[in-house]
């Protein structure tokens, strides 16, 4: 491989429905402590965790991980994983892989593709995960995050509507699409060149991210390109709830 990635956790204590999350114990370790294991088994040159909490930092450095302090203003992730890469050091051609601290069943295959399909191409400076959607329901779902792309793999437009819509099978009252096309959900995994997220920070937040209230648009709004691959089926859900905490506990328990 001629190419190699990093990998940035961003982790805070202060979850309003579940306190503390990246230190809450699955099977016996702190979930952020499984997070990291994901981005070793992708194989990224370098893993930091990204936190404005001791707690957390210290626990990483338990590891023998690195974690770097972060300002707590940041009004998104994009923003605090810019600083860790200043911080750092890191060139403008690195690629950077956002994985969030709450996902602990995230496919190490999935870290992988998002900075490949970032390192084999040259017209964007980000690229994202898109997987098929299975159901109607979730087409019209405004939860579900519908993208578009064009015949080289580039996002048109990302949308909680029903986009593209099929006007003559809509129309009918059952709103069941025809089958022309595949409709994509999108996956909010991110890859990153530090020259991109360098760009991203000067920007102002865009009329279409506010409406839609979906980051991403900001940067179609300002031109730039956003390369999309699509795999088979979504990761599990990451962890949210003490519901989802106890589902992802006993995952791991099954499969030890």
């Amino acid at each position: 491989m001629s190419w190699g990635f990093k990998v940035v956790i961003p982790a805070r204590f202060g979850s309003t429905r579940l306190p503390g999350k990246p230190l809450r114990l699955i099977a016996g370790k702190p979930m952020i402590a499984h997070v990291c294991e994901r981005a070793q088994e992708a194989e990224a040159e370098d893993i930091v965790v990204a936190t404005d909490d001791e707690r957390i930092a210290d626990t990483v450095a338990a590891l023998g991980l690195k974690a770097v302090m972060t300002r707590p203003d940041h009004q998104s992730g994009t923003e605090r994983i810019a600083e860790v890469a200043r911080l750092c050091g890191w060139l403008d051609d690195d690629i950077i892989v956002n994985l969030q601290g709450d996902e602990p069943l995230i496919p190490p295959t999935y870290i992988r593709d998002v900075a490949a399909t970032l390192a084999n191409q040259q017209q964007a400076g980000i690229a994202t995960l898109a997987t098929p959607i299975s159901n109607a329901e979730e087409i019209f779902n405004p939860n579900a995050v519908k993208v578009v792309v064009n015949k080289n793999g580039y996002a048109l437009y990302f949308s909680r509507a029903a986009i593209p819509w099929d006007r003559d099978s809509f129309a009918q009252e059952q709103k069941k699409p025809s089958g022309k096309m595949a409709y994509l959900r999108h996956i909010g995994m991110y890859a990153y060149t530090v020259g991109f997220l360098n760009r991203y920070c000067q920007w102002q937040p865009s009329i279409l991210e506010t409406v839609e209230s979906l980051e991403q648009l900001r940067i179609l709004w300002h031109g730039e390109a956003i390369a999309v691959k699509t795999v088979e089926y979504a990761p599990p859900a990451g962890v949210d709830t003490e519901d989802d905490l106890m589902r992802v506990e006993r995952i791991f328990s099954n499969a030890g």
